[in-house]
């Protein structure tokens, strides 16, 4: 049995893993939780998430990663070693796996990246951005001399990008994305409501109302918290309305990324965007009317990708067989040359 290629996509919130012919393998929270006194790895994933804030003092459940780049070493070896194996099965052989990394990561955490992925098991190790994986796994024909700009915004990290002729032509990542939104709508509510929620709670209330244009009908949802005066729990409900309010600020140094990236572009390639739109991805792109919150403040049309979560991960798949066909050249090329 020969080793598998495989693409991964190492999230602030969530990895997911694409093998050659299959697809998405596994789509799993970057978590781990952990015994306190010995470091060893109890729960990962979906496991580690459900035990967050309901461990006992010798549990901790943490994230790895933070703002799109590595900050537990250790754990993020532990938990991708537990992933690769998961995924690779009874093979001998070690699989080379693709990666992706955030458009302006250092060198510093480039390393940091392709050390934990070798340690963890992988035979070698190619990065791609994030912008550019995106737009692979969008089906996006980059190799043409047409401008094209991807958003993507992450849990940890948001990346807008101009690609042109395969390459990235200006770039710009920024630390804020949907964990950014999560910590506004806990602000919100702690300001307006004196309530103390979760991240978690948070979360489902972005997904369930959160919006950053109006919705038609005014939705709400009730919630559970911890009020602030009286230490005890207090229900109340939050409407679509307020949950604008909460993500507007995240949402508008968004909008300030994209207007920079938008600045710096050649006006040929930026005449190309106007023309075609911009590809919007990632699950903080799913947000209820970022599309038209971005179109109406740029002036660009912008377009969800149909699988918005999953084509970053699809795009080192198609980087693969993209790597490959490169080396092939350049392996042809070295046998013409004479000696």
């Amino acid at each position: 049995m020969f080793s598998k290629n495989i693409g991964i996509d190492l999230g602030t919130a969530t990895v997911l893993i694409y093998v050659k012919g299959k697809g998405i393998v596994l789509q799993e929270p970057s978590v781990v939780s952990l015994d306190r006194n010995t470091g060893k790895m109890i729960r990962v994933g979906q496991e580690a998430l459900d035990m967050l804030g309901r461990t006992p003092e010798n549990i901790i459940t943490v994230r790895p990663l933070r703002d799109g780049v590595i900050s537990d070493y250790e754990t993020t070896e532990k938990m991708l070693r537990y992933y690769i194996r998961k995924v690779n099965g009874r093979s001998l052989f070690r699989p080379h796996v693709v990666i992706c990394v955030p458009s302006q990561v250092n060198e510093v955490e480039e390393r940091a990246v392709r050390d934990a992925v070798l340690n963890a098991g992988a035979r070698s190790v190619d990065l791609i951005e994030e912008p550019m994986a995106a737009a692979l796994g969008a089906g996006v024909d980059i190799s043409r001399p047409h401008g094209v700009m991807v958003i993507d915004i992450g849990g940890g990290t948001s990346d807008v990008a101009v690609l042109s002729l395969n390459d990235v032509v200006v770039s710009e990542s920024i630390k804020c994305a949907g964990n950014k939104f999560d910590e506004a709508i806990v602000r919100y509510v702690r300001k307006e409501q004196n309530v103390l929620i979760g991240q978690r709670t948070a979360e489902e209330i972005k997904i369930s109302v959160g919006c950053l244009s109006l919705r038609p009908e005014k939705q709400s949802m009730t919630v559970r918290g911890r009020c602030v005066t009286t230490g005890l729990p207090k229900e109340f409900s939050i409407t679509s309305t307020e949950t604008m309010a909460a993500m507007m600020e995240p949402a508008k140094s968004i909008v300030e990324v994209v207007h920079s990236v938008l600045s710096r572009t050649p006006p040929e390639l930026l005449s190309d965007i106007a023309a075609s739109g911009i590809l919007l991805t990632g699950g903080g792109g799913l947000i209820y009317g970022f599309d038209r919150m971005l179109s109406a403040r740029i002036g660009i049309p912008v377009h969800i990708e149909a699988d918005a979560v999953g084509c970053v991960a699809k795009g080192t798949g198609a980087a693969i067989e993209r790597l490959r066909a490169m080396r092939d050249i350049k392996i042809n090329d070295m046998q013409r040359k004479p000696f």
